[in-house]
């Protein structure tokens, strides 16, 4: 067993910060300090003691939903060919009476007025969670797990979003519009670490390890048009990302479609923060999450109760988190 999964748990979270940006100009994925079967990394972190702190500061009252409704024509990630959200009805009252599928005859099928529908969908649509298999380096994801060996006809068998547990954890908003006393930001804005650190400072807030931490560009209120919340958003930039990353995040998230800011800042790697957090740190991304309510309310603490889709073998899943402020 290696020496440093002995480490004090309080330690851990640094470690991994340090060791994924100490590779990160070779940009070689991280080994997780809970061992050579960890399959969520900083999820780990999540324990009984750390959701029982939380869910006893609950003030009850309001909760907020973060997440946002499905619909046709809604944004979702399209630049590489993945299809867009999709409903369609399996049976309706008038067509059930025609077809009679189940055979319960003319008289019945009057009376019981069925209704059935299906989806489909890109598992990155809406708001969900990046699991530690959705993107690599050189075939490999988060603790070494490989293509090769570990990804099969019906999807991953390692790290894959059906190995997500639920997480119940204190919760960060980072209102950046509000930082700057805008609306929102502006088109392209890529995040600093500077920029997160003066937010929350204006809170009096500081990131503990193991927490859900949630950065607001406000780009959730073009949502219902699609074509502007999915052009040239604002997101997060590598500094970003190793500040949360070091601070000991245990989840990080936002409301824009694809988290990081584009262009790279990486030569041959188009999507490094992804890659930084995912396969080198081992932290989940949560994309798309409606934080217009806690911005409103000027909630920037909260018990962050979710739990996704278990969707074995996916590299996401859809999530419905809800936000509980605490005492």
């Amino acid at each position: 067993m290696p020496r440093f999964l002995h480490l004090d748990r309080v330690a851990i979270p640094a470690l991994l910060a340090l060791v994924a940006t100490s590779v990160g100009q070779a940009q070689q994925v991280g080994h997780s300090p809970w061992g050579a079967d960890d399959e969520i990394g900083r999820l780990n972190d999540m324990t009984d003691a750390s959701r029982a702190a939380i869910l006893g500061r609950i003030k009850g009252g309001t909760s907020y939903d973060l997440a946002v409704e499905y619909f046709i024509g809604m944004p979702s990630w399209q630049a590489a060919g993945d299809p867009h959200y999709r409903l369609w009805m399996t049976h309706t009252p008038r067509g059930t009476a025609i077809d009679d599928p189940l055979g319960v005859g003319d008289g019945v099928n009057a009376h019981v007025s069925y209704s059935g529908s299906a989806v489909s969908l890109y598992t990155h649509t809406g708001t969900h969670i990046d699991a530690l298999s959705h993107f690599g380096i050189d075939g490999r994801i988060w603790n070494g797990f490989t293509a090769d060996e570990h990804l099969g006809d019906r999807g991953w068998q390692r790290a894959d979003a059906g190995a997500l547990p639920p997480i119940i954890a204190r919760g960060l908003l980072v209102d950046l519009p509000a930082l700057f006393d805008i609306d929102r930001l502006e088109p392209g804005y890529r995040v600093t670490a500077t920029d997160i650190a003066a937010a929350l400072d204006d809170t009096g807030l500081t990131i503990r390890t193991g927490d859900v931490v949630l950065i607001r560009t406000g780009w959730m209120q073009d949502f219902e048009d699609a074509e502007t919340y999915m052009t040239n958003a604002p997101g997060l930039g590598m500094d970003a990302a190793r500040y949360l990353a070091d601070a000991g995040a245990m989840v990080v998230g936002a409301d824009n479609l694809s988290f990081e800011a584009f262009p790279s800042e990486v030569e041959g790697n188009y999507v490094p923060v992804h890659t930084f957090l995912l396969a080198q740190s081992g932290i989940p991304i949560l994309e798309v999450v409606n934080l217009e309510g806690l911005a409103r309310d000027g909630v920037h603490e909260f018990a962050f109760i979710a739990a996704s889709l278990r969707l074995r073998g996916a590299d996401a899943a859809p999530m419905r988190p809800i936000a509980l402020p605490v005492e």
